[in-house]
């Protein structure tokens, strides 16, 4: 049997989500909670994979995990949700050859301080990133990775504190949405301009760098398949609660 577990972590005191030697991480921690409770012996032959890898800092509250497992799934959220920085909230039992990085879409959402941003102008300056480009100078671009990427929409909204953004896509180039976050902070403070970042979008293979936005005020918000998750009602609060407490540290940074 093959399932597919979405969940919700704190990236803040892990070292990134993919497995990494002698360092904390969210994916090797997910992997030894699974054989410690016995549902995998090891993620090779359990086929075990992973939707989004996000940076250190970053955190999420709609990731996945799809893996193999011949032991019986109804006590496994009682099984999984030990830490209180990891929440496990739904399950969907998926085909043998799913694979959770072909999605539909990936939502990150990114937190900017009020006083940091003016929204009209920041709205002009976001609505150049939408659309397809060669996003070479807005990411970390991997030797194997096509830069050529699509953003769907980037919807903005505020909250008392906060200018949210959200941005819409099936896929991202590592850095992307930070990347871009740097850009728009330097167009608020007149370091940049609309028409360069034009020009950076135009023409890739003339290298400029515009910064790096910080990781801890990006969420990956949610990742979307053709098929709807079956959520656990208790466990879908302790995501809403881990939420809170992620919007609480980037409102009042330690």
């Amino acid at each position: 049997m093959r399932i597919a577990l979405k969940f919700a972590y704190n990236g803040k005191n892990f070292h990134g989500y993919a497995r990494q030697p002698n360092v904390a991480t969210i994916e090797g921690l997910i992997i030894d909670l699974l054989k410690e409770t016995g549902y995998i012996r090891n993620p090779k032959e359990a086929k075990f994979q992973s939707a989004s890898r996000t940076d250190k800092g970053v955190s999420a509250l709609g990731n996945v995990v799809s893996f193999d497992t011949t032991k019986r799934i109804d006590a496994i959220f009682n099984d999984l949700n030990v830490y209180n920085n990891v929440v496990f909230y739904a399950i969907k039992k998926v085909n043998d050859d799913f694979y959770p990085r072909y999605a539909t879409r990936r939502i990150y959402r990114y937190y900017l301080k009020k006083k940091d941003i003016e929204i009209n102008a920041a709205m002009k300056t976001l609505s150049l990133f939408t659309g397809t480009y060669d996003f070479s100078n807005f990411a970390r671009v991997e030797s194997h990775k096509n830069p050529i990427r699509t953003i769907d929409a980037i919807l903005v909204d505020e909250s008392e504190d906060f200018i949210i953004l959200d941005f819409f896509a099936q896929t991202y180039l590592w850095h992307q949405i930070r990347r871009i976050i740097a850009t728009v902070l330097k167009v608020q403070e007149k370091r940049i301009s609309d028409e360069m970042i034009c020009n950076a979008l135009q023409h890739p293979k003339k290298k400029v760098d515009f910064g790096l936005a910080k990781s801890e005020h990006l969420i990956l918000l949610d990742v979307l398949y053709q098929f709807s998750f079956h959520e656990s009602e208790p466990y879908l609060k302790k995501k809403d609660e881990l939420e809170l407490h992620l919007i609480n540290d980037i409102k009042y940074p330690s």
